[in-house]
């Protein structure tokens, strides 16, 4: 157990149940720490952006980063509970596995699914991840990100399949088609050969990407002509779990 770091942790929880900002004294007495080894755990936590000090006072308050961590955890339980229903329903009308997902960075995350009634289906679990630019979903998230966003992916390329995007052209030409389709079509896998999806971005109250629903089966099932007959189905899905956060259309 590294007990620095469960120094720290308590350093921060002692921050957040205080209602105005604590100097070093107070703290120390409190946690039963020396006067030095709590100022070297606060001068971690504002190197990192964690606490605030105000040098006038010399007293130490916890900044918006941890809020914004909680913020995070919080939207995807949310996400998760909004998004059952329209998945539940999408499931039935596809025969296919349903799966909820958010961009991490430069990867999907599965939040939750619905499997396929099939016994041959694409097997995933809840907190896989995968890159985003191998996946459907993920090139539906993609696609709601600026330009830049995409440039983190150059020289990162890693080629699963024989269909897996490996160039920054083929990526910009990918998400220019989700763009002006409206969805995402992967009809060989290109992070596991054998199976096909298509994906929709979902969005939050305000426009901002929320996370995406898609539907995936193997290639010899689940052909080209099966993917567009599930794109009307899929798009309301997404759009039912959009509106549910909070998304008008205004954005």
């Amino acid at each position: 157990m590294d007990k620095a770091f469960i120094k720290g942790l308590r350093l921060i929880e002692a921050l957040a149940h205080s209602e105005k900002p604590r100097g070093v004294t107070e703290l120390a007495a409190e946690l039963g720490l020396t006067k030095s080894n709590v100022h070297r755990l606060l001068a971690t936590l504002v190197a990192q952006g964690y606490v605030h000090q105000d040098p006038q006072y010399s007293t130490y308050a916890l900044g918006t980063k941890i809020w914004e961590l909680g913020s995070h955890v919080i939207r995807r339980l949310d996400l998760t509970k909004v998004a059952r229903p329209a998945m539940e329903r999408l499931a039935a009308l596809t025969g296919e596995t349903v799966h909820l997902s958010v961009l991490d960075d430069m990867d999907v995350v599965y939040l939750d699914k619905i499997e396929s009634s099939h016994h041959i289906r694409a097997h995933t679990h809840v907190g896989q991840r995968a890159p985003a630019y191998t996946m459907a979903t993920g090139k539906a998230m993609l696609a709601q990100m600026p330009d830049a966003y995409l440039e983190r992916y150059h020289n990162r390329f890693q080629s699963f399949t024989p269909a897996t995007i490996t160039t920054m052209d083929q990526l910009h030409r990918a998400i220019e088609q989700v763009r002006a389709i409206g969805f995402a079509v992967v009809p060989h896998g290109e992070w596991r050969a054998g199976i096909a999806a298509c994906a929709c971005a979902i969005l939050g109250p305000n426009g901002d990407l929320a996370g995406a629903i898609g539907v995936s089966g193997p290639d010899t099932r689940v052909k080209r002509e099966e993917l567009d007959a599930f794109s009307p189905h899929l798009v309301a899905a997404a759009s039912a779990i959009s509106s549910a956060l909070g998304y008008t259309g205004e954005h």
